[in-house]
């Protein structure tokens, strides 16, 4: 048997070429279930047990020089019917990485942080998992409340959910910390909805509160004010209307002057110059209280609003869907933002 293996390694190691026809008909000759070296094998259980060790390995030997003669044949086939392959210059330098674009939902997330940072509003970050007790009922949502149909929640067992906003970061904050307090919380929130153009089953939220004494109404409307012109513009005028949320009162919804037509009415605000961009609020006592801080004394206002509605507002644009597309062609236009 090593006499055969000798006489096809001497075949392998002569063979040449010289079409592609001719490299398949030796490869089958050799390689194929009745090839040369398949037969070998074949063979090979009639090998003393003392020669066993050496004849396998050369058989071994034997089948990877043809595999590896056969590819290289087969190499320059490809080379000879591609002539830019072989036409490379290796020394040239490489072609330029196109650089990537933050998304446009990071950049309006950044700058709202940025926005309430000069003011003194501290990062705070919670879980996305949550349990009932810090996504609903300390926020005076309690079981069976009509309030909780407001939420169309992803729950995921007994007890626990994804979140359906970050409100529940402001109630980890306000167990783990004490007042005074100036938070913001952003986050990617959780809701069982259609997708639509404006609607999505996953979002984007900020939610920011401010606790101590002495708190009014009035900080509030002040705040937001100072936010809504460091984002939209000097000119920009904010309306508040009276609303409900569970774990504030007095609530109200925030809307701005049109940034597309000036107020004047268009298409963006349904004619009517102005745009709902957050909900709001004073924190409810008993929120306070559910988190051991004493409502006697401190007062706070809570404010959330979702950051694809902003950026929507701040670069005109008309379908949330785009958000979450990853398309280049989208994602390239904020390049240079």
């Amino acid at each position: 048997m090593q006499e055969k293996i000798q006489e096809i390694l001497s075949e392998i190691e002569q063979f040449q070429a010289s079409t592609k026809e001719a490299l398949e008909n030796f490869r089958i000759k050799l390689l194929s279930k009745k090839g040369d070296i398949s037969i070998l094998f074949d063979n090979f259980k009639n090998v003393s047990p003392e020669q066993k060790r050496e004849v396998g390995q050369k058989l071994n030997e034997l089948k990877n020089r043809a595999q590896e003669k056969i590819n290289a044949q087969k190499e320059k086939f490809e080379q000879a019917e591609d002539p830019g392959i072989a036409a490379i210059d290796l020394s040239l330098p490489g072609e330029s990485i196109t650089l990537g674009s933050r998304h446009p939902i990071s950049l309006v997330r950044k700058q709202i942080i940025e926005i309430f940072s000069r003011i003194g509003f501290i990062l705070a970050e919670g879980p996305e998992i949550e349990d009932d007790w810090h996504n609903f009922t300390a926020l005076n949502f309690p079981e069976n409340h009509p309030a909780r149909d407001m939420q169309d929640t992803f729950f995921i067992s007994d007890g626990l959910a994804l979140r359906t906003h970050t409100s529940s970061v402001q109630i980890r904050m306000m167990e783990s910390s004490k007042p005074p307090m100036r938070m913001l919380a952003p986050g990617r929130v959780y809701r069982n909805e259609a997708i639509s153009a404006r609607a999505h089953c996953f979002f984007h939220q900020v939610e920011g509160f401010y606790i101590d004494t002495n708190v009014s109404f009035a900080d509030l409307k002040q705040t937001l004010l100072y936010f809504s012109k460091e984002m939209f513009g000097e000119e920009t005028k904010i309306r508040l209307r009276p609303s409900y949320f569970p774990f504030t009162e007095p609530s109200a919804e925030m809307d701005i002057s049109c940034n597309i037509c000036g107020g004047k009415g268009c298409n963006v605000c349904k004619q009517t110059g102005w745009v709902e961009i957050l909900g709001c609020g004073m924190i409810d006592p008993s929120v306070l209280d559910n988190c051991k801080i004493d409502s006697k004394k401190y007062r706070g206002f809570a404010f959330g609003m979702g950051v694809e509605r902003i950026t929507m507002l701040k670069y005109q644009l008309k379908d949330l869907r785009l958000f979450s597309e990853n398309d280049v062609r989208f994602l390239n236009q904020f390049k240079s933002v």
